[in-house]
């Protein structure tokens, strides 16, 4: 074997065992805490506003039928995904009234993956 070609199949098996080892790092969750059967309108003001990767959040406070405060927290797609649909840092700030459709979690604990947010005045940001 020539030292330009045992050169190249090192290369090769290196790459190979870097992509291997690596590859955990690429993978992503499922999304079957979600019920996608179902469909909730939350309405609520915003306690946090988290627009960073791998996954944007909004957090909102809901006042429940019975009058109690409960914080959701509304698990959106990735920074690039939320700017092609309109999303930035400053689409929403603490206090603004919004109001989310969203498949809730599975499990019943206020939150959800949303399909689409109405800010207060009326723009709404749907999911790709």
């Amino acid at each position: 074997m020539t030292g330009k070609r045992k050169a190249s199949l090192i290369t090769v098996f290196a790459a190979a065992i870097a992509f291997s080892v690596s590859s955990p790092a690429w993978s992503h969750h499922s999304h079957a805490m979600f019920d996608h059967d179902k469909v909730v309108t939350i309405t609520g003001s915003v306690s946090e506003w988290v627009f960073r990767n791998p996954h944007v959040f909004l957090y909102l406070n809901v006042t429940s039928d019975s009058g109690e405060m409960v914080k959701y927290s509304v698990e959106m797609s990735n920074i690039t995904n939320m700017i092609k649909v309109g999303f930035s840092p400053t689409t929403f700030k603490v206090g603004d009234k919004v109001t989310v459709e969203l498949h809730p979690l599975a499990d019943g604990r206020p939150g959800g993956n949303y399909i689409v947010a109405t800010s207060a005045d009326g723009k709404q940001f749907g999911r790709i």
